[in-house]
């Protein structure tokens, strides 16, 4: 089954926030965090029931990238990948499960 991708306006702004923190530590640098980011969401995308459940209902998932401490929460639905959060490690979970 395909499924389309959603990412939320939350998520978005969430990715823009550290590439940029990352640009100014090293310009270039949020480019590669930006396309780390969305190689982790193309695996979701093709396998989304593949990565760990965080929370039963919703049902919720996270995808690590893989050179970035960044967590990228998602949500599965029948028709879409819905992706709400792109968070740092450090950060408590609360961020992403005030946006439920």
């Amino acid at each position: 089954m395909s499924r389309c991708l959603i990412v939320r306006h939350e998520a978005e702004a969430d990715l823009t926030e550290a590439a940029l923190r990352y640009d100014e530590r090293e310009p270039g640098l949020g480019l590669e965090l930006t396309l780390e980011v969305r190689a982790a969401i193309r695996r979701a995308l093709a396998n989304p029931l593949h990565f760990l459940v965080m929370r039963q209902r919703p049902e919720v998932r996270r995808i690590l990238a893989r050179r970035f401490p960044y967590r990228i929460f998602f949500i599965v639905r029948v028709d879409a990948i819905v992706v709400f959060a792109v968070l740092h490690a450090a950060r408590h979970d609360r961020h992403w499960r005030e946006r439920l």
